[in-house]
């Protein structure tokens, strides 16, 4: 590789990262090309990516960005998986771990914050920011129907009342 093709890898890696809600970095070792393949689709269909670059140039694109320093993971062969959405890169990254042993979580960043792999393994089992927003709407949703439903109960009872009394009075003539 010369000069100018790893200044170019290294700007478009920096922009990348920048933009990620969150990075998780795993060793590599052992894994086959048909185990990437599979991560890549899984992370990239979920709105992810997944890189690997040689890791003194991941650390320089990962130097000027607002992410919090995680130099010293980067030994070995590096798998970096990164999302918009700061659950995403956790939850994919540690779900494709639990499956395959030689793919082993290091740890990651999310943001000003270094996360080692226990932090990634507590998030991945943190819902998403999807799933909260779901269950939010229907936390919101369900008094507006216990609302409605006490508001329409009187109106329904005398509704009733009124036909009771209007069947007695068609029974008395």
């Amino acid at each position: 590789m010369e000069r100018a093709e790893k200044r170019e890898l290294v700007a478009s890696l920096q922009t990348a990262l920048a933009g990620a809600g969150s990075i998780v970095l795993a060793q590599n070792t052992g894994l086959t090309v048909a185990n990437l393949e599979s991560l890549r689709r899984e992370v990239k269909g979920a709105g992810g990516h997944v890189k690997i670059a040689k890791n003194r140039l991941a650390k320089l694109a990962l130097k000027d960005t607002d992410h919090a320093d995680i130099s010293d993971l980067f030994t070995g062969p590096i798998v970096i998986a990164y999302a918009e959405d700061p659950m995403t890169a956790p939850k994919l990254a540690q779900k494709f771990a639990d499956k395959n042993a030689k793919y082993v979580v290091l740890g990651g960043v999310m943001g000003k914050t270094a996360l080692d792999a226990n932090s990634v393994k507590a998030l991945s089992t943190m819902p998403s920011l999807d799933e909260l927003r779901a269950t939010l709407a229907g936390m919101l949703k369900q008094p507006a129907t216990r609302i409605a439903s006490v508001i329409v109960a009187p109106a329904g009872g005398i509704a009733r009342v009124l036909a009771a009394h209007a069947e007695k009075s068609n029974e008395a003539a």
